[in-house]
């Protein structure tokens, strides 16, 4: 399974470093990740620049993870996509966690522009850290609250996590370690759009997932504390070339006016929408853009 993994891996990003590069002149390539909150995102980005430019939009969604998606806006098949600052910080540029959310974003857009000729647009609101859940019911009847008291449990606890999560710096292994996590197999590495299936099925008792995943509520979950504060800040933003904002200006000041706009329980209340009620993410991203006045 894990040689599968890798080989999907390789051959998504083949594609998309082969993929004949997108005339900058004539349209706005827009792309995002794998996941439900990132094609909300993609999405929600897509329709600002259509309707604030006369510029087309091409959308190329599902791109995979945080790398695949990063080797492709510098191959230059794409020219934004939302990321998280967190993620940029520990994934992308190697760089130890670090709390504080205005010197996360700042440290990002400093190096991303001196080492790949990309930028950061505004943060869209909301924080999208990691997860730690588990079953509602397991943390009424054991009165868990925090990571560090789930970790005298875990011995006794399956736990499932994404393929990234296993790898990237700010993931399982420190997590691991700062809170001294044992379980009684080894993780399961699955799909992100399995995971809370999982949990609330019994496959799995703890898994990593999303701060912002409509699902929490909906399939009683519960998130447990990071009392250690392991996480960095995963504020979320567009990563952007700088080559596309020096032809196309209009595409800042369109996605300036997102900045500060998506609230946590906001992009919580739009994950649920597509997820847990099926709803055609092109229609929950136009409701959320002309109730926002754009």
């Amino acid at each position: 399974m894990k040689f599968i993994r890798v080989s999907l891996t390789v051959a998504l990003l083949c594609a998309i470093v082969s993929a004949p590069a997108c005339s900058r002149h004539d349209r706005i390539v827009v792309g995002c990740k794998n996941f439900t909150e990132q094609i909300v995102l993609g999405e929600i980005i897509a329709q600002q620049i259509e309707n604030k430019t006369r510029l087309p939009v091409e959308r190329r969604f599902y791109l995979g993870g945080t790398y695949i998606a990063h080797q492709g806006i510098l191959a230059g098949r794409i020219d934004i996509y939302p990321e998280y600052t967190g993620t940029a910080l520990t994934a992308i540029l190697k760089r130890p966690p670090v709390s504080d959310k205005n010197t996360v974003y700042e440290q990002v857009k400093s190096e991303y522009e001196s080492r790949f000729h990309l930028t950061l647009g505004p943060p869209l609101g909301f924080n999208d850290t990691f997860a730690i859940e588990i079953r509602g019911e397991d943390a009424r009847r054991l009165h868990l609250q925090t990571i560090s008291q789930a970790a005298q449990y875990t011995p006794q606890w399956r736990a499932g996590f994404g393929y990234e999560f296993m790898e990237r710096a700010d993931g399982y292994k420190g997590l691991a370690a700062t809170y001294g996590l044992q379980f009684a197999e080894p993780p399961r590495i699955m799909d992100l759009g399995l995971l809370t299936r999982a949990l609330k099925d019994h496959r799995v008792d703890l898994i990593a997932g999303n701060m912002t995943d409509g699902l929490i509520p909906a399939l009683d979950l519960a998130v447990l504390d990071d009392d250690k504060h392991y996480f960095p800040p995963y504020e979320a933003v567009p990563v952007v070339r700088e080559q596309t904002l020096d032809e196309h200006p209009e595409v800042r000041a369109a996605l300036d006016e997102l900045g500060g706009k998506i609230s946590d329980a906001e992009m919580r209340r739009l994950n649920y929408a597509v997820d847990g009620q099926k709803r055609d993410v092109k229609e929950v991203a136009k409701e959320f853009l002309r109730s926002k006045g754009l």
